[in-house]
């Protein structure tokens, strides 16, 4: 007979003191190893934490609700669960722990949820901004390996927010398709360049449960102003980063925890008029210039940490 106060037989009843071990118990069966890692450990702290919050039946009940309403609102386009992975700082998280890079390598940070894979590849010294809408930037900088030896051929998926802070997938029919989008690819002493528009901050989607969950919280929707960049080339462990502004606003309280102080980039003002004219820009302009380190796909985090990776 078995021995109802035994929880590791998986049939112990259930108690308050014992509600975590039971559970486990229960999955002792499982196949997937992996699995019944994780599982275990959700449940330790899952029940860890309800023991620790008490929470009233009516409490759980709104908590429910919650995820109930964050399931109903995501769609192909909009992805809710990602939203909230993303203002809990897991995603930030979950990004560290699987990027962990050699020292001076570029550091990654969030994907974001508007990127799209078919980007139009362009020559380098295009301009990727189709509306004309912001102020001039010029982008330029190089892609090197962190021994600092150039990468020729690297690709760098580029895109950003326009002057009011919307990406073109968020305003269809009002921006351009493919507005501040574009793949470039490094020549052979790793340089590139383009031309686009100086990125503003901007709100992600507030009016869903995750929206209300901030407002709640006291907490305000704003990613501060930055440049999406993933950088891959054979041989290299991808990268996935942004380019943030020095000057904005929201970058000590970015609303998914993105902002990494390597990646704050010296946006400058550049007073030149011949230069200006050569790039059919008004006078004065904003250029940025960055370099890109990637680690080839051998080499091993140092245990050191990473340290300062660009001038």
């Amino acid at each position: 007979m078995t021995d109802a106060t035994d929880p590791t037989a998986g049939d112990g009843y259930f108690t308050e003191e014992n509600s975590a071990e039971v559970v486990i118990a229960r999955n002792r069966d499982c196949r997937d190893e992996r699995l019944k890692t994780v599982m275990d450990s959700a449940v330790r702290h899952l029940h860890a934490f309800v023991k620790e919050v008490e929470p009233s039946n009516a409490e759980w009940m709104r908590v429910i609700e919650f995820l109930t309403a964050t399931g109903h609102i995501t769609s192909d386009w909009r992805q809710e669960w990602i939203l909230l992975s993303d203002i809990l700082g897991v995603s930030m998280l979950v990004d560290a722990i699987d990027n962990r890079k050699p020292r001076g390598a570029t550091e990654t940070t969030v994907l974001g949820p508007f990127h799209v894979s078919n980007a139009p590849h362009y020559e380098n010294g295009q301009d990727i901004c189709l509306d004309g809408k912001g102020e001039k930037l010029l982008v330029t900088g190089r892609v090197v390996d962190t021994d600092g030896r150039p990468i020729a051929g690297a690709t760098l998926d580029v895109w950003q927010a326009n002057d009011e802070g919307f990406y073109d997938v968020q305003q269809q029919g009002v921006q351009p398709d493919f507005n501040l989008r574009g793949i470039f690819t490094s020549g052979p002493d790793g340089a590139f360049w383009f031309r686009s528009v100086k990125p503003r901050f901007y709100p992600i989607p507030a009016d869903g449960p995750v929206g209300q969950l901030l407002g709640a919280l006291g907490r305000h929707p704003y990613r501060p102003a930055h440049i999406h960049f993933i950088v891959g080339a054979p041989g290299f462990e991808e990268v996935t980063t942004h380019l943030f502004t020095p000057d904005c606003p929201y970058l000590h309280t970015d609303a998914v925890f993105g902002v990494k102080a390597d990646l704050i980039a010296d946006f400058q003002t550049i007073d030149d008029a011949a230069r200006a004219a050569e790039l059919g820009f008004p006078n004065p302009f904003t250029a940025v210039d960055w370099t890109f380190v990637l680690a080839r796909s051998e080499e091993t985090p140092d245990d050191a940490g990473q340290g300062d990776r660009n001038a």
